[in-house]
């Protein structure tokens, strides 16, 4: 912008990054719009050209609940804490896909839109982020069906919503803030390491059984429940679980790890996130 004076006053300065601490996250809220209008792509574009659009949103949660009713309930005989199988593998299935598709998309961010980063700027912590919204916006639709079984098994006076289920906006963020951290720190590393890539797909199939999606934690061997306790997911999952379902237990120790561990990993990623996107593009 011209000035009276002949001085120009810049709506933006774009000067080179000298510390990995210096993060930029006033430019995210400078380009808040462009979050917006990916986060409208992404929705758009996962229904687009299908037979039954939005549905997907349903019809996944769906049947991995019936699978894991009739394997591991009616097969395998896992408690559920008293909770009804349907409504206890609900809980752990929303919840997990919602963590593990935020960890899973945000560690290529780099691989996947190397074009884009390597022709215009913008904030890159952009792509991430707009994960994050995208993929809270399904979980938001697959919560609505958690809804309808809560209010149905409610009515029958099977599971009884306590107070803890107003740790549910932080149980959320958390797991948000948690797949987000873990997956900027991977999504830096395959600019150096491409096979993390293909490992974080198979790793997370087989993180799933050491996190209680589909058993409580109360049921896992007494010799592996502090191993299986380490894992931030497991008193995230737990706590959703209790708050609204009313069985099992509330771990404070756990879900205190939980939060610290969700924090520190989030920094630590943007810290590695920050450091390796001033060059990666010469490296990918």
């Amino acid at each position: 912008m011209q000035k009276s004076d002949g001085s120009t006053d810049w709506t933006l300065r774009i000067t080179p990054s000298r510390s990995a601490f210096d993060l930029h996250l006033k430019d995210i809220w400078l380009y808040r719009d462009l979050l917006w209008l990916i986060v409208r792509r992404d929705f758009v574009s996962f229904y687009k050209q299908t037979v039954l659009g939005p549905l997907w949103f349903f019809i996944q949660p769906i049947f991995t609940t019936i699978i894991y009713v009739v394997i591991f309930s009616n097969l395998a005989k896992i408690s559920t804490n008293g909770a009804p199988p349907a409504i206890f593998y609900m809980v752990g299935t929303v919840a997990w896909t919602y963590f593990s598709d935020c960890l899973t998309k945000t560690s290529t961010v780099f691989r996947d839109n190397v074009s884009i980063f390597g022709k215009v700027y913008f904030p890159r912590l952009i792509m991430p982020l707009s994960i994050i919204c995208s993929n809270l916006i399904k979980f938001g639709v697959q919560f609505l069906l958690f809804i309808v079984l809560l209010v149905y098994y409610s009515f029958q006076e099977r599971v009884h919503i306590n107070t803890y289920a107003l740790l549910f906006p932080v149980v959320i963020l958390l797991m948000a803030i948690l797949g987000l951290g873990i997956g900027l720190i991977i999504t830096a590393l395959t600019t150096k390491y491409r096979d993390l890539a293909f490992i974080v797909t198979f790793g997370m199939q087989l993180l799933m059984y050491a996190t209680p999606v589909i058993y409580p934690l109360s049921a896992a061997p007494a010799k592996y429940r502090a191993i299986i306790a380490l894992n931030p997911m497991s008193g995230l999952i737990e706590t959703f679980r209790y708050g609204f379902l009313g069985t099992g237990n509330f771990y404070p120790g756990a879900f205190t790890y939980s939060v610290f561990a969700s924090v520190i990993l989030l920094l630590l990623g943007l810290i590695v996130f920050n450091k390796v996107e001033k060059d990666f593009v010469d490296k990918i």
